[in-house]
């Protein structure tokens, strides 16, 4: 089989396309002929050997890849010969070999694929869609809510924002670029902004008709990240997920009593603390896009252009949830 091998840390094209052998499925778990798989920033992170997480760096040589898609066709001994031939998604691990024609997994880890629910669309919400209900769970937005978002036109912002307009509530999402713009609006939501743009937020200011941010949810930080906290009326809440900028947002303990507002963290070791745990979030996440409440934006590379891929993810050119495909 063909397979994404990294043999050092380093730039993207440390990602090459080689031959291996073909992983084979010990006891209790099935191989995948993998007709999907994801591409994660915590990649560029781990490729880059910059990730700082509970995990730690991987061992060298490795194949990447955290999430993959596709017919299980091969099983280990103890495996039921009932999930010969199903389609199934799962979540291997932080670099567990998904960057590949094949695959091995847990048969304890499969998700079953709903009817419907193309392999693009289960790769995204088996990874970024558990994310996302795991920041709505702390969020917990109403339809009362103004709900800014930032990188809105990402895999998680895009959920997100439907997410809220699901709800009633007044969304404002924000990215950078006419494009992304675009489809922020697309994604339903009221207002949507290019924080690129000199005097973004009085825009938003003026859109909103007098009304306050109530809710912020930030996976940016940087300048983007400090202007949703700033935008943020008294008694506001900020739901905090990431830095992709590089730096998270400042405040201190001053500035929350200062506007009586309230800030928390959506990820992190707390979201293995929840009850149901991650497999918990990534079925309700396949549920919501089974029954189509919730719909992630894909975009594909070609395996052998993983290089590609994770430059795009470092740049900001993506929209939506980074997929390969063998």
């Amino acid at each position: 089989m063909h397979a994404i091998r990294q043999q050092e840390f380093g730039p993207p094209e440390n990602l090459r396309y080689e031959e291996v052998p073909d992983p084979r499925p010990g006891a209790g778990q099935v191989g995948i002929a993998v007709r999907v798989c994801g591409v994660h920033l915590v990649d560029t992170m781990l490729r880059k050997g910059s990730y700082e997480g509970p995990f730690g760096l991987p061992e060298l040589p490795m194949t990447p890849g955290r999430e993959v898609a596709g017919v299980v066709d091969e099983l280990g001994d103890g495996v039921e010969r009932s999930w010969l031939g199903r389609r199934v998604v799962v979540h291997l691990g932080m670099a567990s070999g998904g960057y590949a024609e094949r695959a091995v997994a847990n048969v304890a880890d499969l998700h079953p694929l709903p009817d419907g629910l193309d392999y693009g669309a289960a790769v995204a919400m088996v990874g970024t869609g558990r994310m996302t209900i795991g920041i709505l769970d702390v969020a917990q937005p109403t339809a009362d809510d103004v709900v800014l978002v930032t990188a809105a036109a990402g895999g998680i912002g895009t959920l997100l924002v439907q997410a809220a307009r699901n709800i009633g509530a007044t969304v404002v999402g924000v990215a950078g670029g006419d494009a992304k713009v675009a489809r922020v609006r697309e994604s339903g939501a009221t207002v949507a902004a290019d924080y690129t743009a000199p005097g973004w937020t009085d825009r938003v200011r003026e859109s909103l008709n007098g009304r306050g941010v109530t809710l912020a949810l930030d996976g940016v930080g940087g300048e983007a990240g400090q202007a949703a906290f700033d935008l943020l009326a008294p008694g506001g809440r900020l739901v905090l997920f990431g830095w992709s900028a590089g730096e998270p947002v400042r405040f201190t303990a001053a500035d929350l009593f200062k506007r009586s507002l309230s800030a928390s963290v959506a990820l992190g070791p707390g979201i293995f603390r929840r009850p149901g745990g991650l497999r918990g979030l990534q079925e309700r996440a396949l549920a919501e896009a089974a029954a189509g409440r919730l719909v992630p934006a894909v975009q594909t590379f070609p395996l052998k252009d993983a290089p590609a891929a994770h430059r795009a993810l470092e740049t900001r050119a993506t929209v939506g949830k980074v997929v390969l495909v063998p």
